[in-house]
């Protein structure tokens, strides 16, 4: 029943945004970290990353007009625009190398990404959760899992010993893991 009712809100949200542009930003917000998640899961880099995300919401407002919806969560065709986005930033990155280029997807395949979806659910879930932990252990899991540093590198930028960035990293992972457990339940 739940779902049914978010499915209607989110037909609702998109049939006003399409009349009414000003309305896509509640669009936007409910799908940022999705899509974020996302697209990080295959870039990797934070900064590539942060591009292709505002990419694939500016390209979403600009065919707005032309989304039909057909019961698929609006998400959906978001990660089919973001798949297709990063495909062609692989393809002009690569010129000078023969690589076995990813295919684009297509609206059945979109369909049967339910798998992808919930990992990119989970990720957004994560990224909320991050964003409840103390300033100091939020600090130390962006810069050792977002910018990739080492203990090192953390412990120095955060004038702390190693030993204590370790503690401070344990403490943010076993509860996000708990909070995380909680939120599946």
């Amino acid at each position: 029943m739940k779902a049914l009712r978010k499915e209607a809100d989110e037909r609702l949200l998109i049939e006003a945004a399409q009349k009414d542009p000003a309305r896509f930003a509640e669009l936007y917000e409910n799908n940022f970290e999705r899509v974020y998640a996302y697209v990080v899961r295959r870039v990797g880099d934070r900064a590539e990353t942060e591009d292709l995300t505002s990419e694939v919401f500016h390209h979403a407002l600009a065919n707005l007009r032309r989304f039909e919806w057909r019961g698929i969560p609006f998400a959906a065709w978001l990660f089919r625009i973001a798949a297709n986005l990063i495909s062609d930033r692989w393809q002009r990155t690569s010129r000078e190398q023969v690589v076995d280029e990813p295919e684009r997807i297509d609206a059945a395949q979109a369909r049967n990404s339910n798998a992808e979806f919930e990992e990119a659910e989970r990720r957004a879930t994560l990224f909320r959760l991050v964003d409840t932990l103390p300033a100091e252990q939020q600090r130390v899991v962006v810069l050792r899992f977002v910018e990739q540093k080492s203990i090192k590198e953390v412990a120095r930028e955060i004038r702390k010993t190693e030993g204590a960035v370790k503690q401070l990293q344990f403490r943010a992972i076993t509860s996000l893991r708990a909070r995380m457990e909680g939120a599946d339940a």
